[in-house]
């Protein structure tokens, strides 16, 4: 049995414009499963999270008549859905991985045993990504999730992720790495940077908590895990050869960059990593001037995220006569773009 849940109301006087809100959600006959006992209060405690979150931008939205349209249609309309349905919750051969390069890693590792599904969707930021209702639901009836560290993300959402889903397993791909101080971070971690995909040496610890993991969810399967390990390091250690090959022939030493998310690379390799934005926040003037003073004669390379804004990455370049190129550090190939990012600081 198939159905649709949709609530819709319309709002009038923010802004003198009419506002439709609408959400609608699909599910099959198994997806029902997931929202019998504990899981239906816990579905509609995060729908009622993100509604929230959302109305902390437009306030007005509940003097408009939100709260006696809007609610009481979608606890209708969910509880008539809900109780017209049955079926059973089973768990499903996936794993669940918070970003790109996880699930890079995981696939090489889990194939042909497990799905690996990524929670922050490519193109957006783990700072900031809300998990979708579908996503919910794929999560319930996983078997695992992968976490990575402290990113905005997995602090967020983490421990509501786990209270809500007491069927899966959850383990840390950071376990056993170090953790260095980053340059001007707002993750919430202490100074602590969390992008510790972006180094060869941590993305090797990554890899063997993984495949610890696997072993756990799957012991019938651990010599397949292992040949799969062992081929997945090798090709991590290749690529931190061609990397070593290309940054050893350059004369770039330091590089700027918008978001400061290379500091595991830069201490790998011996660089010195400038970071363009401060605490989370645009710089000052000033503080762009000294960061062009700095980079003049001595950097040749600004990077920028694909995801943020280019503007002050452009007047650093031009100011500083770099050349500016754009990266993407949450790509799902994890070996071409560490290798594409030492290129970019070789001579060549």
């Amino acid at each position: 049995m198939d159905g649709w849940i949709v609530c819709e109301t319309q709002m009038y006087g923010l802004h003198a414009h009419s506002i439709r809100l609408c959400i609608r959600i699909k599910f099959n006959r198994q997806d029902w499963g997931m929202v019998s006992g504990h899981y239906f209060f816990t579905f509609i405690q995060f729908c009622f999270e993100i509604i929230f979150k959302r109305l902390t931008l437009y306030p007005n939205l509940i003097n408009a008549g939100f709260m006696n349209r809007f609610i009481p249609f979608f606890l209708v309309g969910f509880a008539v859905s809900f109780f017209s349905c049955s079926g059973s919750m089973q768990q499903e051969n996936r794993i669940f991985v918070t970003i790109e390069p996880q699930r890079y890693f995981a696939e090489r590792l889990a194939h042909p045993f497990f799905e690996i599904e990524t929670m922050v969707a490519p193109g957006t930021s783990p700072e900031s990504y809300d998990p979708t209702p579908r996503q919910m639901v794929r999560l319930a009836k996983s078997r695992a999730y992968f976490g990575i560290g402290p990113l905005g993300f997995e602090l967020a959402w983490l421990d509501k992720l786990k209270q809500n889903n007491p069927a899966v397993l959850f383990f840390d791909n950071s376990r056993n790495v170090s953790f260095v101080a980053g340059e001007s971070h707002h993750h919430g971690t202490h100074g602590m940077d969390p992008h510790i995909w972006t180094s060869p040496q941590t993305a090797l610890l990554i890899v063997q908590n993984m495949y610890d993991a696997l072993v756990e969810l799957d012991p019938g399967n651990r010599d397949a895990y292992a040949g799969n390990r062992d081929d997945l390091r090798r090709e991590i250690l290749q690529t931190d050869t061609i990397v070593r090959s290309l940054l050893n022939r350059s004369s770039q030493k330091a590089f700027i960059i918008y978001h400061p998310a290379l500091t595991y690379f830069a201490h790998d390799y011996g660089l010195t990593q400038y970071a363009i934005e401060s605490e989370g926040k645009e710089p000052a003037a000033e503080q762009l001037k000294q960061l062009i003073d700095a980079g003049r004669g001595t950097v040749k390379t600004v990077f920028i995220q694909q995801e943020f804004d280019r503007k002050n990455a452009e007047i650093v370049a031009r100011e500083a006569r770099c050349k500016l190129v754009v990266i993407n550090p949450l790509s799902y190939n994890w070996s071409e773009e560490t290798i594409r990012i030492a290129k970019a600081l070789s001579d060549e």
